[in-house]
């Protein structure tokens, strides 16, 4: 119950933060989507952000947009030099292109400046005042150039130098707010105003199209301008995770040198203290032995005898737990080494019961073995095989009751491999509790309450070397109806069964159910 506790309080404390950390993450994520559209002072910095890098794409695509207006306008007054004198039209070049060097000049002088420390607002009025300049000067060309049409074409050429200067104005204003309206209004104002004085129908159709040309260029470029800024929050975003995700890798790699730290220092500990203790327990368990047996002389006290008896048991357990730790440090390590050898699981199960026969006779419980015949021998770790087997005989002597049952079962699987199997008539494990009682240390409500003293070691180191021979290890278990464990060794190691080689060279008739075996009990090798 006790470590049960403590894995909920664990659990509980990693949910909270996990919370914590996810609501910070939402968070940012809400302060960044505020962006230019939240007036308040608190996403201040994140406006001010968005507004200087939508500034900055308006002052990179300046230069190739500068460069259009100056062939546009050199195209222009070129056309209306037979309209204009060349002084007004060499003024007017030259006032686009003194236009377009401030303009040049300006992006370039933005573009070098610190974005947290600029006046985002004096900037896009700046911008904005240039794009009007350039509007301005197309409209003047247009208002100085004369008035005729001669069957309707001046309309047309009116109409279509609106739609291409328009176009070009969108191009190069469309990250300003109310860029394309203050470059195009202009020239709009006065095609407008010359396509209403020709007075023909399609010189006023040409007027209405001019009108809604010029809301079709701001809403898209509005339309633009706002697929930018959300591009902008996506990066924000992306950033923000990004930044969140690396600071999750660094604390999990700080977590595992901390883990790799302590399992350092676990193994350090262990390889020391292992001597340490075992030294002094031996000691501890052979002067007991000597004076329980009365080796150098008759005890007097009856007390005496008995305090004797307690402390050879206290040592023996305290022995035991610190080999089965050490054991599960080794495993878990990766640092037991099998030394596998042909091995009969029938004898090493008999060889188990005859060692727990007396502590099951002084307790009342019957032991039942049901061993196949003719087993094969497998290839195993002889010592391991036992170990398995002992443990998990201990374990079910702990929970059966006085007149209980125990079943110890040895026999053939259905795959062909060989299974050792354990079945008690204890009180049984409630199926919650089963993953407790398989990890290092855990033992169920059940167990602290009716069985001897435990460590939790013994399932955990039958799983792991069960597992180290490629085999499966399973627990059943019903409330009061008692617990059946299951080691199942696969068909990869069971050994050939050869029959004799005689004198005279003739192989002798082998064994019945011997073909099916495909190995040799004294050679190492394993079945494909």
């Amino acid at each position: 119950m006790q470590n049960q506790a403590v894995k909920n309080s664990d659990k509980t404390i990693v949910q909270r933060r996990v919370a914590h950390e996810g609501d910070k993450s939402r968070q940012a994520v809400r302060n960044l989507r505020s962006g230019l559209n939240s007036p308040s002072k608190t996403h201040a910095s994140t406006k001010n952000r968005f507004a200087a890098e939508v500034l900055l794409r308006h002052t990179q695509v300046q230069p190739r947009a500068l460069l259009a207006f100056l062939i546009f306008a050199a195209l222009g007054a070129y056309i209306t030099q037979h309209a204009l004198t060349p002084l007004v039209t060499g003024i007017w070049f030259g006032t686009c292109v003194f236009t377009a060097v401030i303009t040049l000049a300006s992006t370039r002088h933005f573009g070098k400046t610190d974005l947290q420390l600029v006046n985002l607002d004096k900037w896009e009025n700046t911008f904005q005042l240039l794009t009007l300049l350039k509007g301005i000067a197309w409209a003047s060309l247009l208002l100085l150039h004369p008035l005729f049409d001669a069957n309707g074409s001046f309309s047309i050429v009116l109409f279509t130098a609106t739609i291409v200067i328009t176009a070009l104005a969108f191009g190069s204003a469309r990250y300003l707010k109310y860029g394309v309206l203050f470059a195009a209004v202009p020239m709009a104002l006065v095609v407008v105003g010359r396509l209403l004085l020709m007075g023909t129908v399609p010189s006023i159709g040409m007027a209405v199209l001019v009108i809604a040309l010029v809301v079709f260029f701001q809403t898209l470029g509005k339309i633009i301008r706002a697929f930018h800024i959300e591009y902008l929050e996506s990066k924000a975003e992306r950033d923000q995770l990004i930044m969140e995700l690396e600071s999750a890798r660094a604390i999990s790699e700080e977590a595992r040198r901390r883990a790799e730290d302590a399992n350092l220092a676990k193994s350090r500990f262990l390889a020391t203290m292992s001597h340490e203790l075992r030294t002094p327990l031996n000691a501890i368990l052979g002067f007991s032995e000597v004076i329980s047996n009365e080796v150098m002389g008759p005890l007097n006290n009856e007390y005496y005898k008995e305090y004797i008896n307690d402390i050879h048991r206290s040592g023996a357990h305290l022995l035991k737990l610190i080999n089965e730790i050490l054991d599960l440090s080794r495993v878990e390590a990766g640092r037991y080494e099998l030394n596998e050898e042909a091995t009969n699981l029938a004898h090493a199960a008999e060889e188990s019961q005859q060692m727990m026969k007396l502590k099951a006779s002084e307790k009342n419980v019957t032991l039942v073995m049901q061993l196949q015949p003719d087993l094969p021998q497998i290839w195993a770790d002889a010592r391991a095989i036992r170990q398995v087997i002992l443990n998990l005989l201990s374990n079910a002597l702990k929970f059966t009751p006085s007149g209980g049952t125990i079943w110890l079962k040895v026999g053939w699987t259905s795959g062909g491999g060989q299974y050792v199997s354990i079945k008690d008539t204890g009180p049984g494990i409630p199926e919650d509790e089963i993953p407790i009682v398989l990890s290092s240390f855990g033992q169920g409500s059940i167990a602290i309450k009716s069985a001897e003293q435990g460590t939790g070691l013994g399932l955990p180191i039958v799983q792991a070397l069960v597992h180290m021979h490629d085999g499966t290890f399973e627990l059943k278990s019903k409330l009061r109806e008692g617990t059946e464990v299951i080691a199942t060794f696969p068909r990869n190691r069971i050994l050939e069964v050869m029959p004799a080689i005689p004198v005279d060279g003739t192989l002798s008739q082998p064994p019945s159910g011997a073909n099916k075996y495909r190995k040799k009990v004294n050679a190492p090798s394993m079945m494909g």
